[in-house]
């Protein structure tokens, strides 16, 4: 038994290094050395072991590394001393060897041990290779600060205890990948769960609740059973009829140019101009409350002015033929829409009137013989002034003429839309061109799938803020089920959603010069953050809902808005996502694809451990990143029956042979079905 600390020191060796490099270490292990279970480490422990760690003693501690191969070298000749001695013959022996990856450091303290990552010094060949005391082995898994929350155990050391900083796992972004059923839905519902309860523990004197914000983007439908028992959620989902849920609004006044682009897929160089000019004219237009006749009257004239102002600024209509002629005969198609329209005030009538004598003038002036076309500055102005008069004898303030930012989240309603896209492309003569623009917004306003979700324009912008992002100091958990949204508009309206909250949380920054921590989760990220070939022309609601979680990606962390995605097929996610996430939670993958690209995302001496992921069972992940010290297997803690997402595998045998009922009403489905299909309420 040793009796002194180099005696044990001396007990707890296994070979020495045999080759060194600076993400590589070599060991030769010696004969003595356990070949199954080591015994003299505290407690008994499993030797050699794939992704178990050992030390090199160097000057600063000792050096950690990390097993990530095995081998048997056969040996020419006999290597056990001492046998000569007695006269006794030795036979060949094999000989073991193995390989490290160097992963840090591990430094005596006053309370025991500390773990670094990173290596200050080198160890040199023929150092001494040691097996790591139980103490030693939990200070290496159990290393960091601020551990706060509680995720698994590590089945490597003893079921230590893996516990995470917060901070770091949302604030740059958490990737969890796996394969379906490899426990990967479970461990995002449980992280959530685990990090609100820990809070909760944990709440500063006079405070009675967490102020939390998680988003979860769940285009399964699958959360809302994980989190039913939690009062503060709030479930929103499509066509709602039972009173645990919400009805899911995201109104279409919220949608910006890009999104109205993008899922109408407009060309930029005809349909987007008289997009960008409508949303300006509806907008306006709706900022001041009481649509009415003359209201539509001072939207037109507004839009009639912004043109000419747009002509004016680019040089025309003091162009060369044919463009004089063209402005002349706008002029002529705007007075149309302006003279004799209807019957309106005194006032407002004689204003017309004015305007009608000016407009009269200018056509008679190119109506004489040998006449052209051209406009003065003069006549312009002149024109300008007079269309201000009508237009603020019609109920226009000068307030609108401002700029107005088209992407502004004023309400309107879908109707005035088509109105001003219609209005706005005889005024921008791209009339022909929306020929096929107008058909996809039209069926979209008059689809009862999605009627309840984007037509509410009386909705408050700060009620919607409150409920879905949440209130002044208080627990909140939003769950979005998107499962029941048509296929064509669910990647637009995801995109609507992360951009406002993207937007919002700048907002709070500005005003508060402090930001809001806010996670927002998406489940089958696949859908949402698919890759794309960016050649500028091919901007479809799919590229569109990508480009803002890019956008989110890039810049949320300054913002305090942490993502967490959760896919089956990272091969297919969008490498500018995958790039910006700092931290992993790795399940079992299996396809080649998959494990080539995670491989890709981390640096060698990290990839040892990634090995393991293709016979990982369910339930264990490996976390590595920025919010672990090392890459560590975990086991993640198990969440009742009742607090899981519905993502279980399905019960064939049981369903087959009796023992699971399944009883069948088609007409029940059907009538729902059908009920959602062609009633809105």
């Amino acid at each position: 038994m040793a009796t002194t600390s180099i005696e044990y020191l001396a007990s707890l060796r296994i070979g020495t290094v045999e080759y060194i490099s600076p993400d590589r270490i070599e060991v030769q292990l010696d004969i003595e050395s356990p070949e199954s279970v080591a015994l003299n480490t505290g407690t008994p422990r499993n030797f050699p072991r794939i992704n178990s760690y050992v030390m090199i003693p160097v000057d600063l501690g000792f050096v950690v590394g990390q097993v990530s191969w095995i081998t048997i070298q056969r040996s020419p000749y006999p290597k056990r001393s001492g046998f000569q001695d007695f006269g006794l013959i030795d036979l060949p022996f094999p000989l073991r060897k193995m390989e490290l990856q160097p992963v840090g450091t591990l430094r005596s303290i006053e309370e025991g041990y500390k773990f670094r990552r990173g290596l200050e010094s080198f160890p040199s060949v023929g150092d001494v290779v040691i097996l790591p005391t139980d103490s030693q082995l939990r200070a290496i898994i159990e290393s960091g600060e601020n551990r706060r929350v509680y995720i698994g155990t590590s089945p490597l050391v003893g079921n230590a205890k893996v516990m995470i900083d917060p901070d770091r796992l949302f604030g740059r972004h958490l990737a969890v990948l796996g394969n379906t059923g490899s426990g990967k839905s479970c461990s995002v519902a449980g992280l959530i769960r685990w990090s609100i309860e820990s809070a909760r523990e944990k709440l500063a004197d006079g405070n009675d609740t967490v102020n939390s914000r998680f988003i979860v983007l769940d285009p399964n439908g699958e959360y809302s059973k994980a989190f039913a028992d939690k009062p503060n959620a709030n479930i929103y989902t499509v066509n709602v009829e039972g009173n645990s849920e919400k009805q899911l609004e995201v109104p279409l006044w919220f949608w910006n140019t890009d999104e109205w682009c993008g899922f109408t897929k407009a060309s930029p160089k005809t349909h987007r101009t008289t997009i960008v000019h409508a949303l300006k004219s509806v907008r306006r237009g709706n900022a001041f409350e009481g649509q009415t006749k003359e209201r539509d009257l001072a939207c037109y004239i507004r839009t009639v002015i912004d043109t000419i102002e747009i002509h004016k600024a680019s040089g025309d209509p003091w162009g060369t033929f044919p463009r004089p002629k063209n402005f002349h005969l706008s002029v002529e198609k705007w007075a149309s829409g302006i003279i004799g329209k209807q019957e309106y005030s005194q006032e407002l009538n004689e204003a017309i009137q004015e305007f009608q004598q000016l407009i009269q003038q200018l056509i008679n002036k190119r109506s004489e013989k040998y006449s052209h076309y051209n406009y003065t500055r003069d006549d312009v102005d002149s024109l300008i002034k007079l269309l201000r008069e009508v237009y603020k004898k019609a109920g226009g303030q000068e307030e609108e003429f401002l700029p107005t930012d088209e992407d502004s989240p004023i309400p309107f309603t879908g109707e005035n839309f088509v109105r001003s896209i219609e209005a706005n492309a005889e005024i921008l003569k791209t009339t022909d061109y929306i020929v096929t623009l107008m058909p996809r917004i039209k069926t979209l306003l008059t689809d009862v799938r999605v009627k309840k979700v984007i037509d509410n324009n009386t909705l408050k912008l700060s009620d919607w803020l409150n409920d879905y992002i949440g209130a002044n100091n208080k627990e909140s958990l939003t769950i979005i089920d998107l499962s029941l949204l048509p296929s064509d508009v669910t990647s637009i309206i995801t995109a609507v959603i992360a951009r406002m909250i993207f937007e919002t949380q700048q907002r709070y920054l500005k005003l508060n010069k402090q930001c809001l921590p806010t996670v927002l989760v998406m489940e089958e990220a696949h859908y949402f953050v698919k890759r794309y070939n960016d050649d500028g022309e091919n901007i479809g609601p799919t590229i569109q809902c990508c480009k803002i979680f890019e956008k989110i990606a890039r810049e949320g962390r300054k913002f305090g808005l942490g993502l967490v995605l959760s896919s089956q097929r990272p091969s297919e996610l969008s490498p500018t996502v995958l790039a910006q996430c700092n931290s992993f939670l790795l399940h079992r993958i299996s396809n080649d694809r998959d494990q080539e690209l995670i491989h890709r995302l981390l640096p060698d001496n990290m990839r040892g451990i990634l090995r393991e992921m293709p016979s990982l069972p369910s339930q264990y992940a490996v976390l590595l990143g920025w919010a672990t010290e090392l890459p560590v297997m975990v086991k993640m803690r198990t969440l009742r029956e009742g607090q899981r997402p519905q993502s279980n595998d399905p019960d064939y045998w049981d369903v087959w042979t009796g023992f699971k009922e399944r009883k069948i009403d088609w007409d029940i489905i059907a009538n729902e079905w059908q009920k959602s299909e062609s009633t809105v309420d």
